[in-house]
């Protein structure tokens, strides 16, 4: 397998409900072209998880966000982007709160909107 350019988009399987959740990893690598071998051994500077496919479910926000916050920092990944989207602000509202949990928020440093960009969170994790 042989991937092309620096994004990967890769279905995970949600096992509470059995719900499909697109999340697009961002490999920040200078090569252009992984191997399976190297692709396990390659650690992405950043994981993005794109909430716009699963807005309508609360279940799977939560898995979503909640999945890829405890992958990060289980894989040293310093940094979580999750893009809940523009919107009325009630979804970017949402993973706010829920990023304030206390057994979510020992994991992490910082969390910041980008400036300009009111559609991005960005988690700075330990």
């Amino acid at each position: 397998m042989v991937l092309d350019g620096h994004k990967l988009r890769a279905f995970v399987l949600n096992p509470a409900h059995e719900a499909w959740v697109l999340a697009r990893i961002m490999l920040g690598s200078s090569g252009s072209q992984f191997s399976d071998h190297t692709w396990e051994k390659a650690m992405p500077e950043k994981l993005t998880v794109d909430l716009h496919p699963i807005f309508r479910s609360d279940r799977d926000i939560d898995n979503a966000v909640r999945n890829a916050i405890f992958r990060a920092a289980g894989e040293k990944v310093p940094l979580v982007e999750i893009i809940p989207g523009k919107g009325s602000g009630k979804l970017k509202n949402r993973v706010l709160a829920m990023l304030k949990q206390p057994h979510i928020k020992k994991l992490y440093r910082r969390v910041e909107v980008v400036p300009g960009n009111d559609g991005m969170v960005l988690v700075h994790l330990r």
